[in-house]
C-alpha cells in the first residue's frame, strides 16, 4: 500500500502540463494533417521511451490509413486478459483541443509513467486513437472511427478485456465552472463544475464503482459523480459521445472519465481551448484515480 501511494504521489502536474504544450493545436486529418501525424508520434516516442512495447492498429477510412497507436505491458499470470486505457489524439478543424483532447492523452502518458516499473498479472495496454471527433460535415454519426474500429477488431479476435477506461476531456473544472446536463438525465446535476463523471453502462457498473473506490481508497480529493446507463446508452446519446461507445456495442466493459466538456467547458470545440483555461491539478488527481483502478483490476488473482 505504502509503495502504491509513492507511485500516486509521483504523478506530477507538470509533465501532464507538458505534454498538452507538445500536443496543443489543431491536428485534424484534413484541416492540419502533419499535425495529427506530429501527435501520433509524440505519442509513441514517449510511451516507446518508457519501456512499453509498440504497435499499432492500422485501418481505412475515406481511402486513407491512419493509425491507433498501442503501448502494452505483458501480464505475468493472465497475459490474454487485457485492461486498457484509452484516449484520443484528434481535435475538430475549429480548435487547438487543449482540454478535447491532449487533456486526455496527457493524463494517459502520465499514468503510463507512473506505471512504468510494474509488472502486471494482466496485460495493460495505453492506446491513443484516432478520428474520434466528426470528420464528416452534416455527420453526426461519423465520430470515433478510430475506436469503432479496433473495437470490432477486438471482437473479431476475441481479446478478452477486463475494462477500458476512456479519459475524454478531463482538465476544466474549478469552483466557477457552471454546470448544466444533457436532456433526458432522470436525476439532478451539480450545477457547479468541480467534479469528475464517470459514464458507464449496465454491463459497466463494476467499472464505474471501481473508479469511485480508487478515489476513495486512497483519499483522493477529486468530487465524482457516477452516471450507469442502461443498454447502450442508446436512450441517452449524449453519453455515447466518445470512444467508449463502440466497446459498448462490442459488449465490452467500457467507461467514459470526463468533465463533461460542452456541459460545462464553453471553449468546447473552439479557439478558446487552450492550456491556460485548464486545472492540472484536477487532472493530476484524475490521473491518481486512474492509476489506482489499472493497478487494482491488472494486479488481482484471476479465480475463473
Amino acid at each position: 500500500m505504502d509503495n502504491l501511494l509513492q507511485v500516486l504521489e509521483g504523478i506530477s502536474g507538470d509533465r501532464i502540463r507538458r505534454h498538452i504544450q507538445a500536443l496543443e493545436g489543431v491536428r485534424h486529418p484534413q484541416a492540419a494533417p502533419e499535425a495529427l501525424d506530429r501527435a501520433a508520434r509524440y505519442i509513441r516516442t514517449s510511451l516507446q521511451s518508457m519501456g512499453y512495447e509498440m504497435t499499432e492498429h492500422r485501418f481505412f477510412e475515406d481511402n486513407r490509413e491512419f493509425g491507433n497507436i498501442i503501448a502494452s505491458r505483458g501480464g505475468t499470470a493472465f497475459p490474454e486478459q487485457r485492461v486498457i486505457v484509452l484516449a484520443h489524439y484528434d481535435t475538430v478543424s475549429t480548435t487547438p483541443g487543449a482540454d478535447d483532447n491532449a487533456s486526455g492523452v496527457a493524463v494517459l502518458l502520465e499514468a503510463a509513467e507512473a506505471l512504468k516499473a510494474f509488472h502486471f498479472e494482466r496485460s495493460v495496454q495505453f492506446i491513443g486513437v484516432n478520428l474520434e471527433e466528426n470528420a464528416r460535415v452534416n455527420d453526426h454519426t461519423s465520430g470515433t472511427r478510430g475506436s469503432r474500429a479496433l473495437a470490432a477488431y477486438a471482437r473479431e479476435n476475441d481479446w478478452i478485456i477486463e475494462g477500458v477506461l476512456v479519459l475524454e476531456s478531463v482538465a476544466y473544472a474549478g469552483d466557477s465552472a457552471v454546470q448544466t446536463a444533457p436532456a433526458g438525465i432522470p436525476f439532478k446535476v451539480p450545477e457547479v463544475g468541480d467534479f469528475i463523471a464517470v459514464v458507464g453502462n449496465e454491463n459497466s457498473r463494476e467499472l464505474v464503482e471501481g473508479f469511485a473506490r480508487s478515489i476513495d481508497r486512497y483519499r483522493l480529493p477529486l468530487p465524482y459523480e457516477l452516471f450507469v446507463v442502461p443498454g447502450a446508452g442508446e436512450v441517452l446519446p449524449d453519453t455515447r459521445r466518445s470512444d467508449h461507445a463502440p466497446f459498448w456495442d462490442n459488449g465490452y466493459k467500457a467507461v467514459m472519465v470526463t468533465d463533461t466538456t460542452n456541459f460545462r467547458n464553453p471553449n468546447y470545440h473552439g479557439s478558446g481551448d487552450i492550456l491556460q483555461t485548464l486545472n492540472l491539478s484536477f487532472a493530476a488527481e484524475v490521473c491518481r484515480a486512474t492509476t489506482g483502478l489499472v493497478l487494482e483490476i491488472a494486479l488481482q488473482t484471476c479465480t475463473e
